[in-house]
């Protein structure tokens, strides 16, 4: 069965949706060992989460780029997670959901959170033809991620470093089973009808 273009795939809970970040360790070491964000973490910034463990792999370098050294994941509310996506607005401008571009720069200056639909990755980075959800958040939903949302927060740098291993010697068999159980998550046209990119026919 052909993967949908947009979907989101996660590990999820009854409860919670789990979604990665990377950080410097100044800022990740003490989220990991509180379970909560340290007050030094700036909640007046835009902060990106991403639930696909490999698409955070690609963007840290592993846990190896500069500021991205300390790999999180963060389980929070899937009541939370859902009330960003339903008032989230996609980060650029498609003619298909918007009426116009001065109607999308309404939305998404108003929205506390936006979207950005970019392709999958597989263990070795590679590009997959059907894409994987980032999701930021601002203002609002920002304070309510770190404050209200976040369950725990999960230092997986070393799980990192040892699936990077495993491919890098080519046993990714090995590394797929250590990956996370990433299943689809049911989010139905209600909460992402409005995020999805018009396919080109």
């Amino acid at each position: 069965m052909q993967e949908p273009r947009h979907r989101i795939r996660a590990l999820h809970t009854g409860s919670t949706v789990t979604v990665y970040q990377a950080y410097a360790p100044h800022l990740g070491l003490p989220a990991a060992r509180d379970g909560r964000f340290p007050a030094a973490w700036k909640r007046d910034r835009m902060t990106w989460i991403k639930p696909s463990f490999l698409w955070m792999m690609y963007r840290c370098g592993w846990g190896a780029k500069e500021g991205q050294e300390t790999v999180l994941a963060v389980e929070i509310t899937r009541a939370g997670f859902e009330w960003a996506l339903g008032r989230s607005c996609l980060s650029h401008y498609e003619p298909g959901l918007h009426p116009d571009r001065a109607a999308w720069q309404r939305a998404l200056k108003a929205a506390p959170a936006r979207v950005q639909w970019d392709p999958e990755r597989d263990p070795r980075l590679r590009p997959l033809p059907y894409r994987s959800l980032q999701l930021g958040l601002s203002g609002e939903a920002a304070r309510r991620y770190a404050d209200e949302w976040t369950v725990s927060i999960t230092d997986v740098t070393a799980l990192a470093h040892e699936i990077h291993a495993l491919v890098r010697r080519d046993e990714l068999d090995a590394a797929a089973k250590l990956l996370p159980e990433e299943r689809p998550y049911p989010a139905g046209d209600e909460l992402l009808g409005h995020l999805r990119e018009p396919v080109a026919s």
